[in-house]
């Protein structure tokens, strides 16, 4: 028998199917659920205002029908437009498991590898170069071929968990304030999405205290927009959070120093704008881990030494899927051990050497 609740069975099983999705799109499958629940069952009579005090009333009572699941329909906005966006998340435990629907262990283990260089990002570029990207397969303890590992980005793009920037920069004559918007400074490097933002929020600021930025204005995680240019001020904003401020504002709420139109240009940029040629040419950066961490890592910690030189003239080839890495290492090990025992053998002891080089 149909009957009010399957306003909201609709409902969730609409969004679940979309992932993830502005409120005005949310609202307006709101009202078509409520439409086809009426006409399923006339006698019913349910209430419907298109306006926010209602919305707000029925995502909180979504929320309570998802609460004993540990799921919850959160929003954020969008970093670029300022688009109020939804998704169901996930508030238990480690987030990013619930990747393990539509990827296996191995590529999640990539995906985390990834975000930790776009979180560890210098200069506050949260983005991370393809090459950089293709380099983590080696921190993996699986193996994962490099032709694996582009197919793998390709799907993370697709499917809405990373960005992948793909225009040219703008001329160094634009203004900086100018310059933030999502058309621009894009040069093939994968930064995070609204979705993964959204549905991975606990687990970023829990993973990476010290490295998430909030914004100063909507205190929502900031990856992309602007940063007051007076030292060790705090201030970051969202770039559609910084237009609305200086419309009516022209100091900084942190420091009060000056922004006005002379000084726009001083503020730093937040983001893939701030990326800077080369920074991923060095060592992979590692945040610091618990005693756990590094007791998890132990047997991996053999193929750090070739990870500076992925994708390089020296660099080793990959090993393919019927020779792993692991069981290489391990044989040439041994060829190593029994090449020093038989030279012990064979060497004479160091006197004798002394004598014949005298003679």
């Amino acid at each position: 028998m149909v009957s009010t609740a399957d306003v909201q069975r609709l409902f969730l099983q609409a969004i679940l199917s979309r992932r993830i999705l502005s409120q005005k799109l949310a609202a307006k499958i709101w009202e078509k659920c409520i439409d086809a629940v009426k006409e399923a069952n006339e006698t019913l009579d349910i209430p419907y205002r298109a306006d926010r005090n209602s919305w707000d009333n029925f995502v909180t009572s979504v929320n309570e029908a998802l609460n004993p699941l540990d799921l919850e329909f959160a929003h954020l906005h969008d970093e670029v437009t300022g688009k109020e966006m939804y998704a169901v998340v996930n508030r238990k435990g480690d987030e990013i498991a619930q990747m393990a629907t539509e990827y296996s262990a191995t590529e999640i283990a990539y995906f985390k590898a990834v975000l930790e260089q776009i979180m560890l990002a210098p200069s506050e570029s949260f983005c991370v170069s393809s090459l950089a990207a293709l380099r983590e397969v080696n921190s993996l303890k699986a193996n994962m071929t490099k032709s694996q590992a582009e197919t793998t980005l390709g799907s993370f793009v697709a499917r809405g968990w990373l960005l992948k920037s793909k225009c040219v920069p703008p001329h160094p004559s634009f203004p900086t304030y100018n310059v933030m918007r999502a058309s621009d400074y894009r040069l093939g490097r994968y930064s995070l999405s609204t979705r993964t933002i959204l549905e991975l929020q606990t687990y970023l600021r829990n993973t990476y205290e010290s490295e998430v930025l909030d914004c100063t204005i909507c205190m929502e995680l900031v990856t992309r927009g602007i940063a007051c240019y007076t030292n060790q001020c705090k201030t970051r904003m969202h770039t559609h959070c910084f237009n609305n401020y200086k419309r009516r504002h022209h100091l900084c709420p942190t420091c009060n120093q000056s922004w006005s139109e002379g000084n726009l240009n001083k503020l730093r940029p937040v983001g893939e704008a701030a990326y800077r040629e080369g920074q991923d040419h060095n060592r992979r950066r590692m945040r610091r881990r618990s005693s756990e961490e590094d007791e998890d890592d132990d047997d991996s910690d053999g193929d750090a030494d070739g990870e500076e030189n992925y994708g390089g003239d020296d660099a080793e080839p990959e090993p393919s899927q019927s020779q792993p890495a692991n069981g290489r290492g391990k044989k040439k090990a041994r060829r190593e051990d029994s090449v020093e025992a038989q030279v012990e053998k064979a060497s004479p002891p160091r006197t004798q050497r002394r004598k014949s080089s005298r003679r």
